[in-house]
């Protein structure tokens, strides 16, 4: 069984110009795969493993930069989503166990390379008390951020609820991208943790797939928002709303119509700005409209990649 460990690992440790990899020429070795062949930082990842047929995989599970992979079984394999974090620099690490009949396991600790983000800067300018907000609302900003990382973590302990494709929120041009490092009154704050979108206010705004509401309210920054758990770790977020359609605890379908745009919170005007979020790990949302999730990784055989693997040894029964 090391012999798959192996082979998921090769995936994880190298990004070679075929996109796909194996365990050291191992007769029999399962196959892999994984899309798009150059991670970048703040991007997802889709991961595909198919088990030799003499193997009695039970379980795969792992996390990768520190966030849990849901492996589901696609026909003969088994597929993951994971996230390269956007600070990411040279590598992210990987940990992957998988199980097998009779009580084994194998574990596996690797590094995936990562490409390097593009990040323009951007100027803008916006009310002086959303740039250094006053002492007295410190408390109320953290308390927010708590908030939104609990959303973040509870994904992963939510099925996947979606089956179709993610669509866009709006159909409008794109007018912010993802990663850009902004610059609020001269001062730089921060990047641009999501994609803003043109709208004018009361312009709708639609659920990008189907999934539980997880939040609707105000946030300071954010102003009117909501957050929806896709599951299987996946969130996504529509900011600077003017109203909402949606209460807490609704399941929306892919395309409703959950809210209106608006300029609440840090904006210097009316848009729509749409985030997602793998755990922790804040992604392009583009990356959920562009990378097609039915499409297999290209699996293949290719020895000769010097991968590490730890295995756990089982007591003699």
């Amino acid at each position: 069984m090391a012999t798959l460990l192996r082979c998921l690992l090769a995936l994880i440790v190298c990004v070679c110009p075929l996109g796909a990899a194996a365990a050291q020429g191992v007769a029999g070795a399962p196959t892999f795969g994984w899309r798009p062949r150059l991670s970048r930082q703040g991007s997802l990842v889709l991961l595909g493993v198919r088990p030799s047929v003499a193997d009695s995989v039970t379980r795969i599970e792992g996390e990768l930069a520190g966030e849990p992979l849901h492996f589901e079984v696609v026909g003969d394999e088994f597929r993951a989503l994971g996230a390269v974090p956007l600070e990411a620099q040279d590598s992210v690490a990987a940990r992957v166990v998988i199980e097998r009949a009779g009580g084994a396991s194998d574990t596996v600790i690797a590094p995936l390379r990562v490409r390097r983000r593009r990040a323009p800067r951007e100027r803008l300018h916006a009310a002086p008390e959303f740039v250094q907000p006053p002492e007295s609302l410190s408390e109320r900003i953290r308390t927010e951020r708590e908030l939104v990382e609990e959303i973040r973590r509870r994904a992963h302990d939510t099925p996947r609820l979606w089956r179709e494709p993610f669509m866009r929120p709006r159909s409008s041009a794109v007018t912010g991208t993802f990663g850009v490092v902004r610059i609020f009154n001269g001062v730089v704050r921060s990047r641009h943790l999501g994609v803003d979108f043109a709208g004018k206010l009361g312009a709708p705004v639609l659920a990008a797939n189907r999934g539980v509401v997880a939040y609707v309210g105000d946030l300071y920054f954010s102003g009117t928002t909501v957050f929806i758990d896709h599951g299987a770790g996946l969130v996504t977020g529509y900011l600077h709303l003017s109203s909402t359609l949606v209460t807490p605890g609704d399941t929306v379908a892919r395309g409703q119509l959950i809210g209106r745009v608006g300029a609440s919170g840090r904006v210097t005007g009316p848009h729509l700005h749409w985030l997602a979020d793998y755990g922790k790990l804040t992604i392009d949302p583009l990356d959920l409209v562009n990378l097609d999730f039915t499409a297999p990784p290209p699996l293949t055989s290719s020895p000769g990649l010097g991968a590490k693997a730890q295995a756990e040894p089982q007591p003699d029964n």
